[in-house]
């Protein structure tokens, strides 16, 4: 639902006196434009409580493969096949796209808004219209890379959910027949 609302917020910027040159000002899709922002920030702040606790329960996995990748690579040879490389690829790019978007997304929430010029631009680190980017593009990276991780591992999803959702079946007792002398 975070990267729907961001496609929506992509597509249909606000800005501008009563939209200037942007057509769709004012345009409402299922919510207004508050709802869909209310939306984006509690569903994202959801997931960083969901990656913190999944983060939480794979650390022995992260740093073992995190030492068994450096290990390969500063020593040169693979104990991986291209199979496990792409799958450490895909990970690290939805794991640091996930990283600067949430971290972006925090910068927007506690910083305080410059539209109007009523506050200035806190510039913390970068301009609010760098920080901006950085959260548009580490968005669709993570977005993407999450559709690719989700694609590469379809076969371990479905038979998870085949397990979890299987009707367990009640066993019948048999019939139990007395012969009587």
């Amino acid at each position: 639902m975070a990267s729907l609302s961001g496609i929506y917020f992509l597509f249909f910027p606000d800005g501008g006196y009563k939209g200037g040159r942007n057509p769709y000002y004012g345009i409402q899709i299922i919510f207004e434009r508050e709802g869909w922002v209310w939306i984006h920030t509690w569903i994202s702040l959801g997931m960083i409580a969901i990656a913190l606790i999944h983060i939480f329960f794979h650390w022995k996995w992260l740093v073992s493969t995190t030492k068994r990748v450096v290990r390969n690579m500063v020593e040169r040879k693979t104990s991986m096949n291209l199979r496990g490389w792409t799958n450490v690829l895909v990970d690290g790019v939805v794991a640091l796209g996930f990283l600067f978007s949430a971290t972006s997304g925090v910068y927007f929430l506690l910083a305080p808004d410059s539209q109007g010029g009523l506050t200035p631009d806190p510039m913390f680190l970068f301009s609010r219209t760098a920080w901006d980017n950085l959260h548009i593009w580490s968005s669709v990276a993570f977005t993407s890379a999450a559709i690719i991780h989700f694609v590469i591992h379809w076969g371990w999803v479905t038979k998870v959910t085949r397990k979890m959702f299987a009707r367990k079946s009640v066993p019948v007792l048999a019939q139990v027949t007395v012969k009587v002398n």
